[in-house]
């Protein structure tokens, strides 16, 4: 049975083995440089088989608490915020800003998920994505070659950056679209690194890069509003006039743009990353390659017959199509963990997490 106690005083109970690495910097470098590998689980392993299940290091400048273990990670994420509170790499927090969704809260908070949600779901833009999708995927195929190699993930990235930033701000493909990408580029290396803010560092970089990327968002922001101005009402096409349509004097341009950045990120990393294994598990399983070609090839030749463009419902009337979706969500989960910061000392199973420590509650891939 687990027993759990909540402690007010500190160390009464022994911290986990493990070590906190060099000052300051501790073991992240160790840590990012297997994330970057080809076996982002060894600094995990490696750990475990040295200190056991639950063991003490140093990340992303916080003293850190790591659970392998299933019970104990269970725990940290099942909490109230008494006992533990979402946490984020310093690097992360930085790059994000104070008026990132992901760290405001309250009202705030609400109302732009409610009204970012709503859109999400609205028939205009299910209608976009899918003709951009189509159109984005056919204009990266004309350009393969049968004697060079396709890298698949390259290929994603490429469509799904510009099928989000479509949905996000209407920009098209084209000058200021690779201008955007190639910033993001930089700034995205940041989120994972040292929370070293100087000149020459990672972070510093990834600072920079965002600050233009600001720029140009708000330029786009600021012809938005120019061209609305005046009219009563017009129908929002992308997620910032969304925003802008919105009275609330709390949602600035400054915000909007900050925000707009911080949602491209499934483009460059989640979507992309989960359609290329997708394409891995189909790979290694012909008859599920098969059934699946089968499946869209007739809807295929079904639209052509009736002169009509594929639309959003005509893939959620596939049923293997579905299927092969949602085990790949299964199977290829890509968050390699949760990281929450204790608001007081907490024992789980003998294991000390001292209060203003992080807990760290790793997955291991199954990639």
């Amino acid at each position: 049975m687990m027993m759990i106690r909540l402690s007010s005083s500190k160390y009464k109970t022994p911290l986990p083995l493990g070590t906190l690495g060099w000052p300051f910097i501790g073991e992240t470098i160790d840590f990012v440089s297997c994330a970057y590998s080809d076996r982002p689980e060894s600094f995990m392993d490696k750990r475990r088989r040295m200190y056991g299940k639950v063991f003490k290091s140093h990340i992303f400048g916080s003293p850190t608490i790591v659970s392998t273990d299933a019970e104990v990670s269970k725990f940290i994420l099942q909490s109230d915020a008494k006992v533990f509170v979402p946490s984020y790499p310093k690097s992360l927090t930085e790059l994000m800003g104070k008026s990132s969704i992901l760290l405001i809260n309250g009202s705030l908070q609400r109302r732009i998920h409610g009204l970012i949600g709503a859109f999400f779901k609205s028939p205009h833009l299910k209608a976009q994505i899918t003709r951009d999708m189509q159109s984005y995927v056919e204009e990266s195929m004309e350009k393969w070659r049968e004697d060079q190699p396709i890298f698949i993930q390259d290929e994603t990235k490429n469509i799904a950056f510009q099928v989000l930033v479509k949905a996000l701000i209407s920009l098209d493909p084209g000058e200021e679209m690779e201008l955007l990408k190639k910033q993001f580029q930089e700034f995205i290396a940041g989120l994972m690194s040292l929370p070293l803010n100087i000149p020459g560092s990672q972070l510093y970089r990834s600072l920079q890069a965002k600050k233009k990327m600001v720029k140009l968002v708000q330029k786009i922001i600021q012809s938005k509003r120019e061209g609305r101005a005046g009219i009563v009402s017009m129908a929002p096409k992308d997620v910032a006039e969304v925003l802008l349509n919105d009275a609330s004097e709390q949602l600035t341009d400054d915000l909007i743009a900050d925000n707009m950045i911080d949602m491209m990120i499934p483009g460059e990393d989640s979507v992309p990353v989960l359609m290329t294994l997708a394409v891995k598990y189909l790979s290694d399983c012909p008859a599920a390659l098969q059934q699946l070609t089968n499946e869209n090839m007739k809807l295929k030749s079904l639209k052509a017959q009736q002169g009509k463009p594929l639309c959003w419902t005509d893939y959620l009337s596939l049923p293997f199509t579905q299927t092969v979706i949602t085990e790949t969500l299964r199977m290829g989960n890509i968050i390699i963990g949760v990281m929450r910061k204790a608001m007081k000392d907490t024992e789980i199973k003998g294991y000390l997490i001292p209060k203003g420590w992080c807990a760290f509650a790793y997955f291991r891939t199954r990639i």
